[in-house]
């Protein structure tokens, strides 16, 4: 005799299953024994434990389903007709259309009905507690009472922010009620976290039975999530995207260091915890097509593929997004039609709103056309009722239901690597289905059950008497046989036709039906019939209100229309559709425009080179380089542009500018050097585009002023339409941004500020302490990069070199301070008053560091020689005066005084809409001291060029540089003098006729989306009043300004 056993898990149930082999000698004298252990086993597989105890009686049973003749969608690749499916204990462990129906199955007749797995969102906060608002943080801008140090009490980190030590698991409380709302909307499992955090721990992967906690987690630690929002901290930094990026940078950077520094540390539950949740499926809350973008070059930096959550307009960006390499979770919260009717309430809504409110469903479609993964989610919706709906426009827009199936199941399953589990209909995988009227995806369609864990919900059983429609009605009575027309709703409800229109008292339970009415309206003739159903046709007996016995037949059914499995919702197309533009502005792009070979002819030329102007000259741009300078030239490939009359120069360059990003100051601490412009430019600004109009062809895009050491700037070249990382002038060197004065210091009588520094001395102490702290940095790197550890190569002892930030701790914060001592960045500084900027000076050049520019510099005048120095340039104002204390010395001739003094000087406007007339800026120099009009002009162009150290490509026009070129229709100087063409890399990015057919389509184009949004409301579709769409306004909080209704100022 051979014995083999193994245990296997059925649920919560633990079976042994023996098998013996008998040689035919054996098999009498063992049967006993054989049956002995059969036995045995039976008893222990109904064996079930708990440490929970009953306060009652036990009533552990064992229960087997076979749900036969249903048409079973295993996923959506697979689908089985007249097929069967047996359940026992939440499992399901036999599928298919051959299989045998165990004796002590509960049969379920699904004849006509259709199986499908449940759906699983992968981002919900289900029995999560609710999260209080944050009360706190750093003011506006970062000026204000600070909050410097966590609020977290424990060996946490120091930033109350990082939450990796939550468990979702150790917080879940089951919600019925929630979970009743999304097992109606086919949803049986969900991935849970607590949203609170810039990181939020960990995510619990539970099922939406109505059952007790610890039976309902499917996986306690199944995930690891993050987001750019800090929840509620109240800790002042981060208080900014870029900040949000950064902690999120060096949190990374620590974490790593921590492993082998805990001793140097203590315990730090933060970073243990950070630690241990890194080998889980990585979530990202992204909620927007940029900030997918940061989220996942934050995830490449560190060796990390996040899932991202998005927001819904991926299809604005889908090349980028499919570049990313995630699998998204996107959400299906489509923007209501506004009510538009009122021509006034219309003109504050913005046509980029109203294009997303058209292309929004069409987002899934694009993705799914790009080949992207994507995973659909209930989070963003105003209700889970709503999501159904809004899945069904998605397939309207083009989205495929079977890859609709797939987003819902398999994708979510296989993401997060519980597709061993659920996300399919499988032997061995637990029992979460849904039992259906027909196709899942049809509007007509009714889920009758969820089953959760092998356990029934109802959602509407009365569908599983499918009886809706149209019989003919037969009573027999002594005077004769009547006939009705008998129209059956449902289950429950039915009308009888006959001369009137009567509503009846009906139910139907499968079996048995009853029927209550008057023949006529007001006839107190009650006929009350019951009886069975018999075959196709129903019959019984009944009395009339005399009593008079009838009997009574129904026949002839016709069934209502019901849904069918096919892409019905196709059908029901769409109108047309306006496209999609890059970016997703008004004048963006439906196809970029590409370099071209340019002859621009007879212009006069402003070079900024020795040549000066010449007159008459022609420039020929090839491969977005400037070819030739000189008359009469040719190409025969080029286009030719008539520049007779016209003057052409450099574009210009903006010095200090805080448009094309979505945050500018991070004000949480004295010194952020960490941060980074970079990390959050905004390429769908439309001052880049109205910048382009005035000429402006790079913009150095500076942090804020509202701490003593900001963050690393950004010079950008303003490629209308590129994404974020193509706006980046490509080459050019590093900048940070400084702070001296009243923006910094700030004052804790009328500011309630408590961050030091207090005083100008303060100012001056920071710059001297964070030097000094990046000195010892660089020394201990330094240091540790010169040992090497000891390998041994086959006989040989080799000294390898050692990372240094196994020992040092990478600090991002003062690397950029090492930067800027080693001459690999360099400053410019926020200065007004003599006295700061000659201290500053001292500083730097007592701890061997120069500063390369100082912006605004409204009291240059009084230390030109000392800037000259020093070495350093002015970036100025030509004549703002008087809008705060600091300025009250300041004068029109400060950019020509320094000028004269051999002071690099250039013009910046600081100011979105200044920005646009910055030629005109730099034409007051002339008024105020006499400067020519060429070197006026070079403020502009190459002076700021040499500021950024990119003279050598840009500012002048010279053979061989950049192709960024300004056509004006009148001396550049000049007030009248409108930019006709704006060129980048021989692109042109803007052209004045081209702007005015632009102007007539988005007229065409909004009226087009007006009467559509107005044909919705005539329709009786839902309808959101006028929303007024404000566009945000970066600036360093210096001095503010009324930019019209719609704009937000923001620090």
């Amino acid at each position: 005799m051979r014995i083999w056993a193994s245990n296997k898990q059925i649920g919560n149930l633990s079976t042994i299953f023996v098998t013996l082999t008998f040689t035919k000698t054996e098999t009498k004298a063992h049967e006993k024994t054989c049956l002995t252990i059969l036995l045995g086993c039976f008893s222990i597989a109904l064996f079930s434990q708990s440490t929970f105890p009953v306060n009652g009686v036990a009533d552990e049973r064992e229960t087997t389903y076979a749900f036969k003749n249903a048409t079973i969608v295993k996923d959506a690749q697979s689908t089985l007709t007249n097929a069967t499916m047996i359940v026992r204990n939440g499992k399901i462990i036999a599928i298919g259309t051959g299989v045998t129906i165990p004796a002590d199955a509960i049969v379920v007749d699904c004849t006509g009905k259709h199986i499908y797995p449940s759906f699983i969102d992968l981002f919900a906060d289900y029995g999560m507690p609710a999260q209080a608002q944050a009360q706190g943080g750093f003011g506006r801008g970062g000026f204000g009472a600070a909050q410097l140090s966590s609020g977290t009490k424990g060996a946490f980190g120091w930033n109350q922010a990082i939450k990796a030590d939550v468990n979702a698991a150790n917080i879940f409380v089951t919600d019925d009620a929630k979970a009743k709302a999304m097992r109606e909307i086919g949803f049986g499992a969900v991935l849970t976290h607590q949203k609170d955090g810039i990181a939020r721990g960990t995510g619990a992967f539970v099922s939406l039975a109505s059952m007790k906690e610890n039976m309902v987690i499917l996986k306690e630690k199944a995930s690891a999530h993050y987001s750019f929002v800090k929840g509620t901290s109240t800790q002042s930094y981060p208080s900014s995207m870029m900040g949000n990026i950064s902690l999120l940078r060096q949190t990374y950077l620590d974490a790593k260091w921590y492993k082998k520094n805990t001793e140097k540390e203590g315990l730090n539950l933060s970073l243990l915890a950070w630690n241990n949740i890194q080998g889980l499926p990585q979530v990202f809350d992204a909620s927007d097509k940029w900030n997918a973008l940061r989220a996942d070059r934050i995830g490449d930096e560190f060796g990390v593929q996040y899932i991202i959550k998005t927001s819904g307009n991926e299809y604005q960006r889908i090349a980028e997004m499919a570049a990313t390499g995630s699998t998204l979770i996107v959400p299906l919260n489509f923007p209501m039609a506004m009510d538009v009717e009122d021509p006034n309430d219309a003109r504050f809504v913005s046509l980029a709103d109203m294009k997303h409110w058209e292309l929004a469903p069409t987002n899934a479609a694009a993705l799914e056309k790009a080949k992207i993964p994507f995973c659909l989610t209930t989070a963003d919706l105003r209700s889970p009722s709503a999501f159904m709906s809004s899945l069904r426009k998605a397939i309207e827009n083009g989205l495929s239901e079977s890859k609709a199936l797939e987003a819902l199941t398999s994708t979510p399953a296989n993401t997060l690597g519980m597709g061993n589990m659920v996300g399919s209909l499988e032997q061995g995988k637990i029992a979460n289905f849904l039992v259906t009227t027909g196709n899942v995806f049809s509007e007509k369609t009714s889920i009758i059950e969820n089953w959760v864990q092998g356990n029934k919900y109802s959602i509407k059983p009365e569908k599983w008497l499918d009886v809706a429609g149209k019989y003919s009605l037969a009573i027999q009575s002594a005077q004769g046989t009547k006939t009705y027309a008998l129209e059956v709703k449902s289950a429950s409800a039915a009308n009888v036709i006959n001369t009137d229109t009567i509503a009846a008292k009906f139910t139907f339970d499968g079996k048995m039906v009853k029927l209550n009415f008057t023949p006529e309206k007001k006839s107190r003739n009650m006929l009350r019939l019951s009886g069975m159903k018999n075959g196709a046709d129903w019959n019984g007996y009944g009395e009339d209100g005399e009593g008079n016995k009838l009997t009574w037949t129904v026949s002839a059914y016709t069934a209502a229309a019901t849904a069918v499995t096919a892409d019905t919702s196709r059908k029901r197309m769409a109108s047309k559709l306006g496209e999609v533009t890059y970016p997703f502005t008004p004048y963006g792009w439906t196809e970029a425009p590409k370099q071209e070979v340019v002859l621009i002819k007879n212009a006069t030329v402003w070079t900024n080179e020795n040549e000066g102007r010449l007159e008459g000259t022609d420039v020929l741009v090839k491969d977005g380089k400037i070819a030739q300078i000189g008359k009469n030239l040719q190409d025969a490939s080029a286009k030719v542009i008539d520049g007779t009359g016209k003057h052409l120069s450099a574009g210009i360059i903006d010095e200090h500018s805080h448009i094309a990003a979505s945050s500018i100051n991070e004000g949480g601490q004295s010194v952020t050097s960490e941060v980074r412009i970079a990390d959050n430019l905004n390429p769908d600004d439309i001052n880049i585009y109205r910048q382009l109009s005035g000429g402006v062809t790079s913009s150095h895009i500076l942090h804020g002023s509202a701490n003593t050491i900001g963050g690393q700037t950004q010079l950008i070249k303003l490629r209308w339409g590129a994404n974020d990382d193509k706006l980046k002038f490509e080459g050019s060197d590093g900048f940070i941004k400084f702070a001296l004065g009243e923006n910094v210091k700030r004052a804790s009588s009328s500011q309630g500020n408590t961050r030091f520094p207090d005083t100008r001395m303060g100012v001056e102490q920071v710059l001297t302490d964070a030097f000094t702290r990046a000195k010892d940095y660089e020394a201990a790197v330094k240091a540790a990069s010169a040992t090497t550890a000891q390998v041994v190569k086959g006989k040989k002892t080799l000294p390898v070199a050692v990372d240094p930030y196994e020992t040092v701790r990478r600090d991002l914060e003062l690397e950029a301070l090492v930067e800027i001592m080693n001459k690999k960045r360099f400053i410019t500084c926020h200065s007004y008053v003599q006295s700061e900027i000659n201290a500053a000076m001292k500083v730097g050049e007592k701890l061997g560091f120069r500063f390369n520019t100082f912006t605004h510099i409204l009291e240059g005048y009084k230390v030109a020689d000392k800037m000259k120095a020093h070495g350093a340039a002015a970036s100025t104002f030509s004549d703002w005066w008087n809008y705060k204390m600091e300025v009250l010395d300041a004068i029109p001739y400060n950019a020509t005084i320094m000028s004269k003094v051999g002071v690099n000087v250039a013009i910046n406007s600081d100011d979105a809409e200044m920005a646009r007339r910055l030629n005109q800026e730099a034409a007051k120099s002339i008024k105020f001291g006499g400067m020519g009009e060429e070197d006026a002009f070079k403020m502009v162009t190459l002076n700021p060029a040499k500021m950024l150290h990119v003279d050598a490509r840009v500012g002048s026009i010279k053979v061989g540089k950049d192709a960024d070129l300004v056509l004006w229709s009148d001396n550049p100087l000049s007030i009248y003098a409108k930019a006709e063409k704006t060129m980048v890399d021989g692109i042109v990015y803007f052209d004045r006729e081209k702007d005015a057919q632009m102007r007539k389509q988005q007229t065409t184009e909004r009226n087009r989306l007006i009467q559509k949004m107005n044909g919705e409301k005539r329709a009786g579709g839902p309808m959101a009043p006028p929303t007024p769409s404000y566009s945000i306004l970066m600036n360093c909080g210096d001095h503010d300004h009324s930019h019209g209704i719609l704009t937000i100022d923001q620090d």
